[in-house]
């Protein structure tokens, strides 16, 4: 992205790039004291299915990032708005925690524990053996598969433990189906979040620490792509990484300072 050009809006990741758990990155309040202060529009958008929209903001809120649910753009509710998209009012089975739940709920959808149209699946730490097996009867005879987010991993207080990626292959591997997935790195996401914000995804530009979900997804969907080095990605990693997830940054970002620098390199300018 150009030094001089004026994004129509962000679409910032959360986890690597504004928090590390619950640790703030520094410069991450400011950031969004910033975008809101000189009017830049922008919306947090995580892979999380596991929480609402107001938990995700609630958790932000507590670190002193100030945001809004209104603000947050979740795979679970992106998830939502695309099977709703497609056949409105449709039957459900969910494996899934609250943030899914409620996303398919406030979207019509109809949750059900037989004959579904769809499954639709996230993080579900509830996760057994009959739910796998009732989720591959019911797509093996004919019900669509939606992943909200393909994460094989997720950081947690005890180390990295199975993302809804990892629950995915089960159920992959005995279905025969491979999803429709919604989240990073597939461009659903971020084309949900631009659509929130009213603009094109090409006038977008995403924001984040991962090549293989922030980045990747950014490019799939067509917006424009600054890496920070805050999280996953370091100088150091940089180049290797690139060539693992086989796409480019459009710009790269040491810390959120420089970011900042770069969005807004007039003080005495309000976009």
């Amino acid at each position: 992205m150009p030094q001089n050009k004026k994004t129509k809006g962000l679409l910032i990741d959360l986890d690597g790039t504004l928090y590390h758990g619950n640790h703030r990155i520094p410069g991450a309040d400011e950031l969004i004291r910033s975008l809101k202060q000189r009017r830049i529009p922008y919306m947090f958008v995580t892979n999380n299915s596991s929480r609402t929209a107001e938990g995700v903001a609630k958790h932000l809120n507590e670190m002193g990032i100030e945001a809004k649910p209104e603000e947050v753009c979740t795979s679970s509710l992106a998830a939502a708005e695309y099977i709703a998209g497609e056949s409105p009012g449709a039957s459900v089975a969910m494996l899934g925690e609250e943030g899914l739940r409620q996303a398919l709920s406030d979207a019509g959808l109809h949750i059900v524990d037989e004959n579904p149209q769809y499954v639709v699946q996230g993080i579900d730490r509830f996760f057994t053996y009959e739910s796998l097996a009732k989720a591959v009867q019911w797509i093996r005879g004919g019900a669509k598969y939606v992943l909200t987010n393909p994460d094989l991993l997720l950081p947690s207080d005890h180390g990295l433990v199975p993302g809804a990626g990892s629950l995915s292959a089960s159920i992959q591997a005995a279905s025969g189906t491979e999803p429709i997935v919604i989240g990073k790195p597939a461009g659903h996401l971020m084309s949900f979040a631009t659509d929130r914000l009213g603009i094109s995804p090409a006038d977008a530009t995403v924001v984040g620490d991962n090549l293989r979900t922030d980045i990747a997804a950014g490019a799939a969907a067509g917006c424009e792509t600054i890496l920070v080095l805050t999280g996953l990605t370091t100088e150091e990693n940089m180049e290797a990484l690139i060539e693992g997830a086989g796409v480019r940054p459009d710009v790269v970002c040491k810390d959120l300072y420089e970011l900042m620098q770069r969005i807004c390199p007039d003080e005495t300018e309000v976009y």
